[in-house]
């Protein structure tokens, strides 16, 4: 056997277990664990193999920016706990802002709340508001 077709054999033995655990497949993660009787608008939070995509959180209650910031990055952990995941684990997050005039004061918030190598992010001002009046909405991918 030549050295190539050992490396061909070698690489396509090195292949097969991943082939026989599967394709990745959709996983919907859901806080009781039962599918709601009816059509639902959206998941809170679903996996595809080990990525993780959490839903946009809001603070639905009076308050202010930091407020409603502390609040949504405490929601955005339990979830990402709760599906096998972590702060840490975050590769993508998404702010979206009530008010751009906020940005330092979510920014005060946010610092430090995914470790020492935060995840890529973009913020932006949403034109009409944020549903439920909430100040701020995030969403995130992460790993599991």
């Amino acid at each position: 056997m030549t050295k190539g077709a050992a490396a061909g054999a070698v690489a396509v033995a090195a292949a097969a277990p991943a082939r026989a655990q599967g394709s990745p497949r959709k996983k919907v993660h859901r806080r009781d664990g039962k599918k709601p009787e009816g059509p639902s608008l959206f998941s809170s939070a679903v996996s595809y193999g080990n990525l993780l995509f959490i839903s946009g959180k809001g603070a639905h209650f009076e308050g202010d920016i930091k407020a409603h910031t502390d609040h949504v990055l405490k929601t955005i952990q339990e979830e990402l706990e709760r599906c096998g995941s972590s702060m840490d684990k975050v590769l993508k997050c998404n702010v979206y802002l009530n008010d751009l005039k906020d940005y330092k004061a979510m920014n005060e918030v946010f610092s430090g709340r995914f470790g020492e190598e935060p995840p890529v992010r973009t913020t932006i001002a949403a034109a009409g508001g944020i549903p439920g009046n909430s100040l701020v909405e995030i969403d995130v991918i992460a790993y599991i």
